[in-house]
């Protein structure tokens, strides 16, 4: 599809931006449309002076009007990470039903192929591991995650929708827990969490007891997943994440050994509906796709925690007794 003109909604945001630079790279011409509500710009630096990029301020939950052609829309756009649909409840619901309606509706006018970033949180608190497509979930429809976790259950039921009715050729990805550069150092995720408290040497705040579970995935790969699914064309869902585990504890000690950091550990108290164990099957993508993750997790973190630091000295917060990264 080299030469296409695609659409990423969502695209100034964590992952969308790496997408939107992935496509970029691979001779897309890209229009990327987000409303900058937990997006940023700067995400979006290393495609300014490219003739094929596009940004559209704009928000999803209005109709998108595009003349022309347009072969693929892949659809990124909601807030993502706890602080932020907690931070915007109704928007998250407004994005993720009508946002998503009116994405369909564009590839449904313009006859493009339609992808819908999807997530891990459509399973809730699982009680099956790991995680398959088949599995229906255990989802509260009235806690404070329901508000992100359903919006992205209503999308998926959407986006097949459209495809059973209106014969929109449509794929979903469940994207498991992604960490990478560009990550906000407040957003509530772990790993940006713990490689900010490190740096800073303030104690890791460690959810209960910290062996609750994750599978880190790392942004190249994910992106990765994501490309073959557009070249691909199937249907899904599809999971895409990491399947190694590893305990949230044992998380913020790596992330700290990486930061060459002192912190302490301080335990605090677990959120509601937060997940015991989340890690996927990624058999359907192996299969499907030809897809696994490559980058380890040590590589991985070493990654992100130089990106981070070179962030800090650039805004001048980094300190004179401060840690020092590992060789």
């Amino acid at each position: 599809m080299s030469g296409s003109r695609v659409i990423v909604t969502g695209g100034a945001g964590f992952i969308g931006s790496h997408l939107c630079e992935r496509l970029v790279a691979d001779g897309y011409e890209v229009l990327c449309a987000d409303n900058l509500s937990t997006g940023d710009r700067e995400n979006l630096e290393c495609l300014e002076n490219e003739p094929k990029f596009h940004f559209l301020e704009h928000d999803m939950v209005r109709v998108l009007q595009v003349s022309g052609e347009v072969d693929a829309i892949l659809h990124l756009a909601s807030p993502a990470s706890p602080v932020d649909y907690l931070r915007l409840p109704l928007q998250t619901l407004e994005v993720g039903s009508v946002g998503t309606r009116n994405a369909l509706d564009l590839a449904y006018r313009t006859g493009a192929r339609f992808l819908l970033a999807s997530t891990s949180e459509v399973y809730g608190d699982p009680q099956v591991h790991p995680q398959h497509e088949g599995y229906v979930g255990h989802v509260s429809p009235t806690g404070p995650r329901s508000v992100y976790d359903e919006a992205k259950r209503f999308s998926e039921a959407l986006t097949m929708a459209y495809r059973r009715e209106r014969g929109v050729a449509t794929s979903i990805v469940r994207i498991f827990n992604t960490y990478g550069p560009r990550m906000r150092p407040y957003d509530g995720r772990a790993v940006p969490t713990f490689v900010r408290q490190s740096l800073e040497r303030a104690p890791l705040t460690v959810a209960g007891d910290g062996t609750q579970t994750r599978s880190l995935c790392y942004v190249d790969d994910l992106v990765e997943g994501i490309a073959r699914m557009l070249h691909r064309g199937g249907t899904g869902p599809v999971n895409l994440g990491n399947p190694e585990e590893i305990t949230v504890l044992d998380l913020a000690r790596r992330v700290r050994d990486v930061c060459g950091s002192d912190s302490p550990v301080d335990f605090i108290d677990r959120s509601v509906n937060d997940p015991s164990r989340r890690v996927p099957d990624i058999t359907r993508a192996r299969r499907q796709l030809g897809w696994e993750p490559e980058v380890m997790l040590e590589d991985g973190l070493e990654r992100i925690v130089r990106w981070a630091v070179s962030v800090r000295r650039e805004e001048g917060q980094d300190r004179a007794q401060g840690p020092v990264l590992k060789a």
